[in-house]
């Protein structure tokens, strides 16, 4: 199939890269044209525009993704390339846009013939190799149009042990990609699944924390215990039940740098943690712990502990997340 891929960045240049690795073709812009470049000596067609991507894709119904940040930029990318697709054209929204923004879009486009669709899209920077986790809202023929462009995202079955008992349920999601319902209900799934993520990470950071500071002086004698870190998140990853790919990624950067030294503890939140917390006060559904996990994001941004450096280095392992310490 033919894709055309706005947003070449970490995320985006990487889905171009597997896409074509499937054998599929990708038009391709971004605003630099470095980018551009090294996705056409790949194979890509380059464009130079908006405009010049919507032309150069030649198969009809066309399809575009926005793989941008959410916010004013794919905002504006989504309103321009409504005015240039025509009816029955798919617009695909890939970033992390509030689900809320993909209803009132899906909408406005619809009044134009154009079919948007939203991916919440899970893997970081890792997606290349190990496929990307998909969760997708709109048209559910849409969806299936463009069935061959996310079975090649996905990461497949790979060595999970299928799960009893699911019957003749959807066989696309055991592959990872997972068609979620109409407009906004693949950005809502994304977004419950990164405010998982916080109360996840935050477990680990505390955990770890605890850990580190038994050596303490404070402490009484012969109660005192000097772990090494990087041993313990590695004895953890063989069998024990908190085996994840967070503590694969909490054991790789204990094992470099076991004080985590090279972070600040100054960690981010990227805004589908606080969308998570709105959606459980609106829907009056009590979530303690990822609200918790989220309010420690704010606190950590005035006074840095241990545990905010092992968040650090986790959000740098699946995302490319750079948090060093301040100068």
């Amino acid at each position: 199939m033919q894709l055309g891929m706005i947003g070449l960045g970490r995320m985006g240049g990487n889905i171009v890269r597997r896409l074509l690795r499937a054998g599929h073709a990708c038009v391709v812009y971004d605003a630099n044209p470095k980018s551009v470049a090294e996705l056409a000596a790949l194979g890509a067609t380059p464009a130079s525009s908006l405009e010049d991507l919507v032309t150069k894709l030649d198969q009809r119904p066309r399809a575009a993704w926005v793989m941008l940040p959410a916010g004013d930029i794919t905002e504006a990318t989504v309103a321009t390339l409504g005015g240039l697709l025509a009816p029955d054209d798919i617009l695909i929204d890939g970033g992390n846009s509030n689900f809320k923004d993909d209803v009132r879009r899906a909408k406005e486009l619809a009044g134009k013939g154009v079919r948007y669709m939203d991916v919440g899209t899970s893997g970081g920077v890792w997606g290349l190799e190990r496929g990307y986790c998909l969760m997708i809202g709109g048209e559910r023929a849409a969806f299936e149009f463009l069935d061959p462009i996310f079975a090649a995202l996905a990461p497949g079955a790979g060595d999970i042990p299928r799960t009893e008992d699911r019957g003749a349920r959807d066989p696309r999601v055991e592959q990872g990609y997972l068609y979620a319902g109409p407009s906004g209900a693949g950005h809502f799934v994304k977004m419950i699944h990164n405010g998982i993520e916080y109360g996840m990470m935050q477990a680990f950071a505390e955990g770890f924390d605890i850990l580190q500071s038994r050596g303490s002086e404070k402490l009484p004698d012969g109660e005192r215990y000097d772990f090494d870190l990087a041993d313990v998140a590695e004895v953890w990853r063989r069998g024990s039940v908190v085996t994840s790919w967070l503590l694969d990624l909490s054991a790789s950067a204990l094992a470099t740098d076991g004080k985590l030294e090279t972070f600040s503890g100054h960690v981010e939140d990227s805004g589908e943690g606080r969308w998570t917390i709105d959606a459980a006060v609106e829907q009056a559904v009590p979530a303690d712990v990822l609200a918790a996990a989220l309010f420690v994001r704010f606190r950590s941004r005035q006074s840095h502990t241990f545990a905010e450096k092992m968040l650090s280095a986790m959000r740098l392992g699946f995302g490319g997340h750079v948090e060093k310490p301040k100068a």
